[in-house]
């Protein structure tokens, strides 16, 4: 997959390279601690999907500039705060294979960490009056911490519909795609509308691309790299999950929930509600459901001139469900 990858970023190749120097530069600091710590966040950076959806959105409505650069790493350095949160709310010790800042530093320091992080995000939109940009990602920080707080709270009583499950993803995944395309066009452009329209069309490619993520706690661990069952381990309802329950008896229904609630720790149980979610038709109703709000999200994008930048955003949109992992 890191070959498509390559070939996604190509029309904005330069412009990436550039952007982890001004990343690098923007994470300075003059405690030596706090620049160890960064510097290692840094070097464990994933495929860098965000900056290339605000790139390739800025790019394919006009030209890449210094704005566009610092809106990529406002949304950079706000998610990376709210991931090393997440990762001492979760007491998680890893995250993409690597140890997480809070397992190499405790919680104490990868808090702080979180919070110079943020407020490097705020200066320099501040610094910059970038307050068109820092509004945009600032919605969708808020918009994250509700999704996650209403998913935690779903988690205990288990009584998720559809609407809710979309109202989760929404907040806690879908917003910051579509704060990413949002910035893109806002550096380059004052059209509230073309500004309006990505933003919706990241709204839809991260519902899409949720949807792909639950759809692999289904899979076989063998073929995607990670084990499965996760979602429900942590009492997570997805939609193959809702749906599976929507066509089942009360009796069906009452066992499953009561798998999931109290016995999600036991391999065989967890086996269960997978196989249960499957012979339901879960899955198949889930990739149908992507596939709709992927073709939502393409079809905003139909009518913009044509260009290498504007063929890699689709093509971006295609490898966000069809990647792997």
């Amino acid at each position: 997959m890191s070959g498509i990858v390559d070939q996604i970023k190509a029309p904005i190749a330069f412009h990436m390279d550039e952007f982890e120097k001004k990343f690098k530069d923007s994470m300075k600091s003059s405690v030596p601690l706090l620049d160890k710590i960064t510097g290692y966040i840094v070097r464990r950076q994933g495929k860098q999907m965000r900056p290339m959806f605000v790139f390739l959105s800025a790019q394919c409505t006009g030209e890449i500039n210094e704005s566009t650069y610092r809106a990529a790493a406002l949304i950079e350095l706000l998610h990376t705060a709210t991931l090393v949160h997440d990762d001492v709310v979760d007491d998680s010790n890893e995250r993409r294979g690597f140890f997480s800042v809070n397992a190499l530093w405790k919680n104490k320091i990868a808090v702080l960490i979180g919070d110079f992080l943020l407020s490097k995000g705020l200066l320099l939109s501040l610094d910059n009056n970038d307050f068109h940009l820092l509004k945009l990602v600032s919605n969708a920080v808020r918009e994250m911490s509700e999704g996650e707080l209403l998913q935690i709270e779903k988690a205990r009583k288990l009584d998720i519909s559809e609407e809710v499950y979309f109202d989760i993803i929404r907040k806690k995944t879908a917003t910051l795609i579509a704060a990413c395309c949002a910035c893109g066009v806002a550096s380059i452009s004052q059209d509230e509308a073309l500004i309006n329209r990505f933003r919706d069309f990241g709204t839809y490619t991260g519902i899409a691309f949720q949807i792909k993520d639950d759809l692999f706690d289904f899979g076989d661990d063998t073929s995607i790299g990670k084990p499965t069952g996760i979602d429900i381990k942590e009492k997570k309802m997805t939609l193959p999950l809702i749906y599976a329950l929507n066509q089942s008896s009360w009796v069906e229904k009452r066992r499953i929930i009561n798998i999931v609630k109290n016995h999600n720790n036991d391999p065989k149980r967890v086996a269960e509600v997978i196989s249960f979610v499957h012979e339901k038709g879960g899955i198949k109703y889930a990739e149908g459901v992507m596939q709709t709000y992927k073709e939502k999200a393409l079809s905003l994008i139909k009518d913009i001139p044509a260009s290498q930048a504007h063929s890699s955003l689709e093509q971006l949109v295609n490898y966000s469900i069809d990647r792997k992992k």
